[in-house]
């Protein structure tokens, strides 16, 4: 089993996720957190099924992901 960093973001209209640290993109949707969740497993299964385990091999591994907010002057 492999452990992956999983970015979730909640919209008015649902969830979205995606995955740190993988080659390519992919994107699970949903109207739950455990929706989401399920969804974006399943689409990094079907991504490393059809593109092979190379799409793990991604340096430098990321060791912690962080959210931070910012005020930007535009």
């Amino acid at each position: 089993m492999t452990q992956l960093k999983i970015i979730v973001e909640k919209h008015p209209d649902g969830y979205i996720a995606y995955p740190l640290g993988l080659k390519g993109v992919v994107v699970g949707q949903g109207d739950t957190y455990e929706e989401v969740l399920s969804d974006v497993k399943s689409a990094i299964r079907f991504h490393i099924k059809t593109f092979g385990k190379e799409v793990l091999e991604v340096e430098p591994q990321i060791i912690e992901a962080f959210v931070a907010e910012a005020g930007v002057e535009i």
